[in-house]
């Protein structure tokens, strides 16, 4: 289980990267969503759900 969380996790933050052209105008929605995702799984975590 952690093994594809942390494999998800390092796809989203390759994928929030503007380094491509097409993603060079969604400004800081990916990393929003990456920074949300990170803190959800740290709560579940840290209550010993994961």
């Amino acid at each position: 289980m952690s093994i594809i969380l942390i494999v998800i996790l390092i796809l989203l933050l390759v994928g929030g990267l503007p380094v491509f052209p097409h993603s060079r105008s969604w400004g800081y929605g990916p990393s929003g969503v990456i920074g949300t995702v990170l803190i959800v799984l740290l709560i579940l975590v840290l209550l010993g759900r994961i």
